[in-house]
């Protein structure tokens, strides 16, 4: 192992890989075995990671990514932990998260601001305000980091970050990166179809010139309406991406599934689209409570609602 790693083995039989890949990492990466997901997620559920890394610099991150296809391992990108729902089985392979400051680095250019993968987006928000760029406000209510808001094309308050993408930065699963522009990257509502097979190092975002006293004024009225609207208990956002012309939130209240419960998860009382977590949910609870939605949903309007949060890892 390079001086200076980190390096935590929880159960040394049960991952016989983590040695040998902290071996070929960098000083000051951070590598864990049996490292709970349910600490690492805004929905407080999930099992284990069998290895668990944030990877120094794009040299690292081609390392751990080209040692996951030779031990032939699934990995997973994981950002702030936002829009996720890990099983309570954890997660058979490698989480990978960028939240070292090498990936989250803010940087403004005139009316350009060029933001790390992992940097969060209320620091871009808040970046892009003192610096006097106009729209990125509604960036601010979103819980995520910038590389998770690509993937998913994130959008709040009529806007969404594809539309403020001048280029980003990406590396294939193969480690070798790439520099795109926006017309090289493909976006549709809530995802991105470029980062399916790519990972996003960091993003071009351009906004536009504006007095920060305005910025700031819309900034706080976006907030203002996010945060009387959403529930303050533990959640993964909008469980469901809302159907062509209508709203799931509104849906799921007009049928009266607010208040639903199976165990410790619940249909929010102030948000028909939340599911939380009441302090005792597990995974598993979640996902019952996420199919009968679509269930009821399904039955009573005939409607297919798809998701908008990411499940992920094993049933226990």
């Amino acid at each position: 192992m390079t001086p200076g790693s980190l390096l935590e083995i929880a159960h040394p039989k049960e991952h016989p890989f983590l040695a040998t890949l902290a071996g070929r990492l960098a000083a000051g990466t951070l590598i864990r075995g049996n490292e709970p997901m349910a600490k690492r997620t805004t929905l407080r559920v999930g099992g284990p990671a069998d290895i668990y890394v944030e990877p120094v610099s794009e040299l690292d991150l081609a390392i751990i990514l080209r040692f996951c296809a030779e031990s032939r391992l699934k990995f997973f990108l994981l950002g702030r932990g936002s829009n996720l729902v890990v099983r309570d089985g954890g997660f058979r392979g490698v989480v990978i998260c960028l939240t070292h400051p090498e990936f989250s680095r803010i940087a403004v250019e005139g009316e350009t601001l060029i933001c790390g993968a992992g940097a969060r987006l209320k620091d871009v928000a808040n970046a892009a305000r003192r610096a006097g760029v106009a729209g990125l406000e509604f960036l601010a209510g979103i819980p995520g980091s910038v590389g998770g808001a690509l993937h998913m094309n994130a959008g709040a308050m009529g806007g969404a970050i594809a539309e403020l993408i001048a280029g980003v930065r990406v590396m294939d699963f193969g480690g070798t990166t790439r520099d795109l522009k926006s017309g090289e990257i493909t976006f549709t509502y809530r995802t991105c179809a470029t980062l399916q097979n790519h990972i996003a190092l960091a993003a071009r975002l351009r906004g536009r010139s504006d007095l920060g006293a305005a910025i700031e004024r819309r900034m706080s009225t976006f907030n203002e309406k996010r945060w009387s609207a959403q529930p303050s208990a533990p959640s993964a956002g909008c469980a469901f991406k809302n159907p062509d012309g209508m709203s799931a939130g509104k849906l799921i209240d007009e049928l009266g599934l607010k208040g639903t419960r199976v165990g410790g998860a619940v249909v929010s009382a102030e948000h028909g689209n939340f599911i939380v977590n009441d302090g005792g949910a597990t995974a598993g609870d979640v996902l019952q409570l996420i199919e009968l939605v679509k269930e009821r949903v399904r039955t009573l309007r005939a409607v297919e609602l798809q998701m908008e949060v990411k499940i992920v890892g094993d049933e226990p």
